[in-house]
């Protein structure tokens, strides 16, 4: 016969309940909530956005920038140029009968975001577009953007007017 110590609940008649049950989870239970932080990171990772922004957005300023430059052709009356690579784009103003380039914040040079590529219409792989001081340009150009399949175009057309599509 078993001894019980004093106060036990055995000695009430009392069966203690086994423990094995609630002392940890089944590997079923585990495989079920394994799973479901998977699928929940999976869904997180999808829809998070890229970190290079879009490529819509890579051109918008890119046009921006490009029409700063058109302004600041006619404020200050004297030619400005935009130069454009596959590895990105500067500006430049001419200044005693050479091109100086423009260092600050909003025209300084600018390299295109990881993983774009720049399409310029150039077998040179180098272009530039000059505004005169009345806004015009020396010729139209077309800048294509492309980065993981998604493509956007920058139009300078020859009054000057700089606009950025998708595709």
């Amino acid at each position: 016969m078993p001894i019980s110590a004093a106060g036990s609940k055995r000695e009430a008649g009392f069966t203690p309940v086994r423990r094995s049950a609630e002392l940890g989870f089944t590997l079923v239970e585990l495989m079920v909530v394994v799973t479901i932080i998977g699928l929940a990171s999976a869904v997180a990772v999808l829809v998070m956005p890229d970190p290079r922004g879009r490529v819509l957005d890579e051109a918008t300023r890119f046009a921006l920038r490009t029409r700063a430059a058109h302004d600041s052709a006619i404020v200050d009356a004297r030619p400005v140029s935009v130069w454009i690579t596959g590895g990105g784009y500067g500006f430049d103003q001419r200044l005693a009968g050479g091109w100086t380039p423009i260092a600050e914040k909003p025209m300084r040079v600018e390299r295109w975001n990881d993983g774009t590529r720049a399409s310029i219409g150039d077998a040179s792989g180098r272009m530039r577009v000059t505004f005169d001081p009345t806004g015009l340009v020396d010729r139209p150009a077309e800048i294509r953007l492309d980065r993981g399949g998604v493509a956007a175009t920058v139009h300078i057309d020859a009054d000057g007017s700089v606009r950025a599509d998708a595709g």
